[in-house]
């Protein structure tokens, strides 16, 4: 004999759950910042008639391939390569903020407590912007205890914190090493100057070296590579609590909590203007 409630119960088609949305976007502040700096700047030589007086290329050479060389000799091209990334990853997108991962974690919080553990595998598929939760999700399903789930996710977030600090470090080396590539561009045009005084067409050329490789140091340092170093070690940090935020999560759920309680735990970590009230 059939037994029509288990086969009602399997014909069923799946339910389709939609969580709220990963709040990664185009971070405007920085993109803003910089392209408005160097349109003031471009904009201010433009003004004053000589705008082909600022482009030398022996300068940029000295500056950006002498910073470019002598950072790489402090690390590993490897390292210098990720984080080229990570420093295009910070111009672009800002990181998502604890407010929207606590509304994640309480979410499927929420649902594992209605449905059972198991009903997250639903939504497994949907979290591939957020590799992070995502991971902590697929632990949860499959039963690790919430010991060992805290433990590997912590681990996990200490380490993405040290790559981000790395990449901040190579920046904040950068923006050290162009101001004095600068300065050496202009010992070098000085030198040519001094040795080019009975020929004075050569003393404008030997000039525009000297000074031009410190002005062109000072823009790199000072717009593009100790402000991205901030930018990053600003994002690390937003990024290591909202990894926290979703471990006690994904503990919380590993140890069927009540949600509620879960919330009071995650409103601790936000400030109190930006605390969360997902259950009123």
């Amino acid at each position: 004999m059939v037994d029509t409630q288990t086969t009602s119960a399997s014909a069923q088609p799946p339910v389709e759950i939609k969580i709220p949305q990963i709040g990664a976007t185009v971070d405007f502040a920085t993109l803003f910042g910089v392209a408005g700096a160097f349109t003031m700047i471009a904009g201010a030589i433009m003004l004053s008639g000589q705008a082909a007086g600022f482009l030398d290329v022996p300068s940029i050479l000295i500056v950006i391939g002498g910073t470019f060389l002598v950072t790489t000799v402090s690390f590993s091209l490897s390292e210098i390569i990720q984080a080229q990334g990570l420093m295009v990853r910070a111009a672009i997108y800002h990181a998502e903020t604890p407010e929207n991962a606590v509304w994640q974690a309480l979410y499927l919080a929420d649902m594992a407590r209605k449905r059972g553990r198991l009903a997250l595998q639903n939504v497994t598929e949907q979290l591939g912007d957020a590799p992070f939760l995502q991971r902590a999700v697929y632990m949860v399903v499959d039963g690790v205890p919430a010991e060992e789930v805290e433990r590997v996710l912590a681990r996990d977030s200490e380490a993405a914190f040290e790559r981000h600090h790395r990449s901040a470090g190579i920046l904040r080396r950068a923006g050290e090493v162009a101001p004095a590539m600068g300065l050496i561009g202009t010992l070098i045009g000085l030198v040519q100057m001094l040795g080019s005084l009975d020929d004075p067409s050569s003393i404008g050329p030997a000039m525009a070296v000297a000074l031009l490789t410190t002005f062109y140091g000072a823009v790199l340092a000072n717009m593009v590579f100790n402000p991205l170093a901030s930018k990053l070690e600003r994002n690390a940090q937003i990024e290591a609590t909202v990894c926290q935020i979703y471990t006690i999560g994904a503990a919380s759920i590993s140890r069927q909590e009540n949600p509620r309680r879960l919330e009071m735990m995650l409103n601790t970590i936000l400030p109190p203007d930006n605390r969360v009230a997902f259950f009123d």
